[in-house]
């Protein structure tokens, strides 16, 4: 009987630790793998492909006054904030996030 009540307290323990630290201070675990995370970087549009599809290409950006230098080859991506049926507005030379989802290039930027 002590044997079982021993387990139940040491499971109670466990617990217990794992909610407040062994400090009695709270933890935060996290886990991640390395698919487990969306791809997002900056990039600079180059020109309109069609409708609200556009060209763009990935930029670095530096230090505040420094001009963002381009990086990588172009790829097409999908301006969210526009109509998927009407041609695009969105100026050559505009910044965004970029993100990659599903196997689509996606990201929103208001003409």
């Amino acid at each position: 009987m002590s044997n079982g009540a021993q387990t139940v307290d040491s499971q109670q323990v466990l617990q217990r630790l794992s909610r407040e630290g062994s400090q009695g201070t709270a933890e935060i675990a996290v886990v991640t793998s390395p698919g487990a995370r969306t791809a997002a970087w900056a990039v600079k549009v180059k020109s309109l492909s069609s409708y609200n599809i556009y060209n763009v290409v990935a930029v670095v950006i530096h230090d505040a006054g420094a001009v963002p230098s381009e990086i990588g080859q172009q790829m097409q991506a999908v301006n969210l904030a526009e109509s998927f049926t009407q041609p695009g507005t969105l100026p050559a030379g505009t910044y965004a996030v970029m993100a990659r989802v599903a196997d689509k290039n996606v990201f929103y930027a208001k003409p």
